[in-house]
This record gives C-alpha cells, structure tokens and sequence, in this order.
C-alpha cells in the first residue's frame, strides 16, 4: 500500500435503536457485493455529516438525524475503473434512521440488511470497521444508567 495515492470519503453508520438492541443498516457494494455503510466522495457545498446523509438516501432511501462529530474511520483500498488503486480514508457518522424510504437512487443496485451489531460486524471485511461497529453504542446504556440513578435517588 506504500506510495498508493490516499482520497476522503464520508459514510453514515445508520441505526434504530430497539428495547434490548441496536441494528445497523448494511448494503452491498455494487461492484463486488461486500458488505459495507453508505459512503460516497467529498462535495464542496457539504459538510462531511450532510454528504454522509445525503449517501445513506441515494444509497439506501433513508433518512433520519446525523451526527455532527464523526465517530470514527476505517480505510480501505478500492479499485476505480481506471485499474488504478487508491486507499480510501473514511470518516464515519452515526445516523439514527427516522425513515426508509421505498423509492431511492440506487434501488436494485445494492443489497440492504438490518443487523444486530456483532452479526453485522461479522459481515464486514474492514477490521476497523467491524469494530466500530461491534463496539458501536448512541448513549443508550449511558441514558439507562442516568434514568436508574434518578429513579434510585427518588426512593
């Protein structure tokens, strides 16, 4: 991978958050058919948490709240139909899905899954992002311990 030309991407990590679990969206890649989160290049007129949104609609159809602060990245290196090879630096945002539409961009193109996180982390070939998402949590066991701390204080 050394002297290989490095490129920005964003993607969004969508989520839905259940009683007992969280599930991550996953589609596949057009080409090879990999697991992989919506993800797509730099736009000048964007912040990187709006492009990653913008990629989870065209890719996806979904729509919901993006996260400001990334949180987290991977790399990978990806193939442009030149022949040449790039590694792809991508910065990752949390996006909790309020909607999902039926008509997108790129419907048929891609497969789509919901997956509890440790079987959607088996699925992924990029180990940093298999455990960014193994690892992936919204606050929600933090919020449940602050309710139980209150609910204890008022007894």
């Amino acid at each position: 991978m050394a002297g290989m030309k490095t490129k920005k991407q964003y993607a969004a990590l969508p989520y839905i958050v259940f009683r007992d679990h969280i599930e991550v969206l996953l589609i596949t890649r057009r080409r090879s058919k990999r697991w992989i989160i919506p993800k797509g290049w730099p736009e000048d007129q964007l912040a990187p948490s709006k492009l990653a949104a913008l990629e989870a609609f065209e890719e996806a159809g979904l729509k919901g709240r993006v996260g400001k602060q990334q949180i987290g990245s991977f790399d990978y290196v990806k193939r442009l139909d030149n022949g040449e090879s790039i590694i792809c630096d991508v910065d990752v945002f949390a996006m909790k899905v309020t909607a999902q539409h039926l008509d997108f961009p790129e419907k048929g193109q891609r497969q789509l899954r919901w997956l509890k996180l440790k079987k959607a982390a088996l699925l992924i070939e990029e180990k940093k992002l298999a455990t960014l998402i193994r690892r992936f949590d919204p606050g929600r066991k933090r919020k449940r311990a602050q309710l139980e701390a209150k609910i204890s204080a008022s007894f």
